[in-house]
């Protein structure tokens, strides 16, 4: 069998935790930024996790994370 191919654009959004949970930004952080309040977009900096049910996917994704 190949090597199986890393999709390039998940490997930038995505990390793996130390317990193998993964780790992702949060959105709506690039701009119109002057109506959202500070206790707000101090949360949005934040890592976040995925959601269970898209663990899956993104595993298929990221082989050898």
């Amino acid at each position: 069998m190949p090597k199986m191919k890393t999709n390039r654009g998940a490997a930038k959004r995505f990390k793996a935790t130390g317990s193998g949970k993964i780790r992702r930004a949060k959105a709506f952080t690039s701009h119109i930024l002057t109506k959202k309040s500070t206790k707000r977009k101090r949360n949005l900096r934040q890592a976040g996790l995925i959601a269970e049910s898209d663990q899956k996917a993104v595993k298929r994704m990221l082989p050898y994370i």
